[in-house]
């Protein structure tokens, strides 16, 4: 009986007493099953919750790789945009230059000295980007050409801005000469004396006559011819009532014989603006305007100013 322990069961409700007996080795065998089992599922427990872990942890690593490709291939989209823009805005650069080109051609007018190429001087235009292609090949390559070709842009751009600001000038310079120079009959009516040698009704003698006579009747409206100032607005003798206005560039007209003079002194007057009304005063065989155009003071044909 050594190897056997025996185990009383008592009842608290009178019923009678229970008795059994195991050997110790059956005893030691049932409980190391019992341990071994409770081991089993700790240890199958302990796996579970891991795989539970393993797999939460999966699936946020898993969605963390989906989002960065997923903006990997946002920002290669960008990239491609952002190249096409760059190529985009060289092509605008390169049709403004040419466009700057042509005006300066039908306005006969050089480039500045020192202007040359947008992109240089001996500068050759910068190749187009081809993302498409770079990016599957160099990515790292085609970010370093994109920063140069902004950087070489920009340089165009400062280029491109200063041509057309120079050409803008130009433009304007040659808007107000064109408006300062001489180019309308100043008065309605037919010729009665041109420009140069003619016998004078008055002496008889051949003298030179350096002034376009136009007659008209008395109080035809006498325009100014170009934009100016009046220089003078006043009698002299020979002449009448005189009026003499300064276009700049050089160039100065004036008019006699006049029968009223519309503007004074230091006034500013327009292309086509009456200034003046014709008449005889002076020395005068008739109401006409003595019409004078003189460059750098010296008198010049006054009909090579009217293209009207």
């Amino acid at each position: 009986m050594r190897n056997k322990i025996t185990f009383i069961l008592l009842s608290g409700n009178g019923s009678r007493i229970r008795q059994f007996s195991s050997s110790k080795w059956m005893l030691s065998l049932s409980l190391f099953t019992v341990v071994a089992m409770a081991v089993g599922i700790g240890l199958l427990v302990h796996d579970y919750v891991r795989l539970k872990q393993t797999a939460a942890l999966t699936y946020e690593l898993q969605s963390a790789i989906a989002s960065r490709d997923a903006e990997i291939v946002h920002h290669q989209k960008q990239i491609e945009c952002f190249a096409d823009e760059i190529n985009g805005l060289k092509n605008k650069i390169m049709a403004l230059n040419d466009f700057e080109n042509k005006i300066r051609v039908i306005a006969n007018l050089e480039k500045p000295a020192g202007e040359g190429n947008i992109f240089g001087v001996g500068g050759s235009i910068p190749e187009d980007l081809n993302p498409s292609t770079q990016l599957k090949t160099d990515q790292n390559q085609l970010l370093r050409d994109m920063h140069a070709q902004i950087a070489e842009i920009e340089a165009a751009s400062m280029v491109q801005t200063d041509g057309f600001t120079s050409l803008l000038d130009k433009l304007e310079e040659q808007k107000n000469l064109l408006a300062s120079t001489p180019s309308i009959r100043p008065a309605d009516g037919w010729v009665s004396s041109r420009f140069g040698y003619r016998v004078s009704p008055f002496t008889g003698r051949r003298e030179f006559h350096g002034a376009f006579d136009i007659a008209n009747r008395q109080g035809t409206p006498i325009v100014a011819p170009a934009n100016g100032v009046v220089t003078y607005a006043g009698k002299k003798r020979l002449l009448g009532n005189y009026l003499v206005i300064d276009h700049g560039y050089g160039l100065v007209t004036a008019y006699g014989h006049c029968a009223k003079l519309n503007v004074k002194r230091g006034e500013k007057v327009k292309r086509g603006e009456i200034i003046a009304q014709m008449g005889n005063t002076g020395r005068s065989t008739g109401s006409h305007v003595h019409y004078v155009v003189k460059l750098n003071g010296v008198p010049v044909n006054p009909e090579r100013y009217i293209i009207d």
